[in-house]
């Protein structure tokens, strides 16, 4: 593998080049992950006009959301995988154009049978996109800033619950739904040209090999760290997956404050993803614990500030700060994952996926049963106290083994 050249400060015009060459490295890996969250989270917001186009309910429309997802909980380890050989600039160009071509094709689907498989085809790609994405940028970063490496990657993310979905909802409306995917499909097909440009030829680890990265998996360490993520960062989307209902009935939120509401979520993901990374490359594990313990005390604090207009939506700012968790637990799988970087890198993003749809799911339950739109406030702080024992047995596990 090579390393990434460090010049000396006494070499300001080579220290310049080499920054630059880094930023234009972490931008060209931030436009594919803005294209991919682009088209996850696009679709939410343009569910009743593709439920009527399609000839469907809304709710058998939200499968489309659904078959995404399950793309990318299967995808991430299998293409991983079969990835592991590859060099890594080449990988990524090719799962960027086949998350294009997923798009495009989301964009002429005739059915919606065909559109439901063409929303999995594109999922398959999105968590080993992320995953070799972050290692490429902790390889190029400087010491001391991986995390902060991999949280600008993932701002590409956040940003994209800023920017690119209001805009392709926006061309959605304008032009039709399926605009929205033709958008997406052309901003990674840039995203493809900008890797081919800007990242430099990073050769696979050597001897890497589907079945070394298939090692991972007998890591406990790795597992323990994955069920971090499913389980704590479950309470984020239980909370934000019914943020819009909440507020309306219990606070009386105006329809047309919806969308600002949703900007102040997508503004607390982008400064929790800046802070936290900065704060996991000063302390790892305790980062993780406290990014733990912040997420039950807002997503509790939710309970009661759902009732009052102001003060819920500035809670939904807090509730997105929860995503700083992600930089930091991607390091961690980093660390713990030998040689297997690779498929560890990308499960995390399938562990993500899992928390998504356990807290909408268990924050659906309590809602059914009667115990009020608040009680997902109540879910979401259990299952971030359920991540922070899952953390504390991780801790006793590494002081146990070493």
């Amino acid at each position: 593998m090579v390393n990434p050249v460090i010049p000396s400060p006494s070499h300001p015009a080579s220290a310049s080049s080499s920054d630059r060459s880094f930023l234009k490295a972490l931008l060209a890996l931030g436009v594919g992950g803005f294209s991919i969250g682009t088209g996850e989270f696009v679709i939410m917001g343009l569910l009743p006009d593709a439920a009527r186009d399609l000839g469907v309910s809304i709710p058998h429309a939200g499968h489309l959301i659904s078959s995404y997802a399950l793309g990318v909980v299967i995808g991430a380890p299998v293409l991983a995988v079969l990835g592991a050989r590859m060099q890594r600039r080449a990988l990524l160009m090719a799962l960027m154009l086949l998350y294009a071509i997923g798009n495009f094709a989301s964009a002429i689907a005739p059915g919606y049978a065909a559109m439901v498989l063409m929303r999995f085809l594109s999922g398959l790609p999105h968590g080993t996109y992320f995953g070799v994405a972050a290692l490429v940028a902790a390889h190029l970063a400087p010491p001391g800033r991986r995390a902060q490496a991999v949280g600008y990657v993932m701002l590409g993310l956040t940003t994209a619950t800023l920017v690119g979905v209001p805009l392709a909802a926006g061309l959605g409306q304008w032009l039709g739904w399926r605009a929205a995917f033709a958008l997406v499909g052309a901003i990674a097909v840039l995203a493809v040209a900008l890797v081919w440009r800007w990242i430099p030829a990073l050769p696979a680890p050597a001897g890497a090999s589907p079945w070394r990265e298939l090692g991972a998996l007998r890591s406990k360490q790795v597992w323990l760290t994955l069920g971090i993520a499913a389980i704590g960062f479950g309470g984020m989307f239980s909370v934000f997956s019914y943020v819009k209902p909440t507020l309306m009935n219990l606070a009386g939120l105006p329809e047309h404050g919806v969308p600002l509401v949703l900007a102040l979520f997508g503004v607390g993901m982008v400064a929790g993803n800046l802070v936290g990374s900065r704060l996991a490359d000063k302390a790892l594990m305790p980062t993780i614990g406290g990014l733990l313990t912040w997420s039950a005390a807002v997503l509790l604090l939710f309970c009661f500030t759902a009732h009052h207009l102001w003060l819920g939506a500035f809670n939904v700012l807090l509730v997105g700060t929860a995503v700083a968790l992600g930089p930091a637990l991607q390091i961690r799988l980093m660390d713990v994952a030998g040689e297997a970087q690779t498929l560890a890198a990308a499960l995390n993003h399938s562990a993500f996926n899992l928390a998504n749809a356990l807290g909408a799911w268990l924050g659906g339950i309590t809602i059914s049963l009667g115990l009020g739109w608040e009680s997902t406030g109540w879910v979401g702080m259990l299952l971030a106290l359920g991540g922070l024992v899952i953390f504390a047995w991780t801790c006793a596990d590494k002081k146990r083994n070493g």
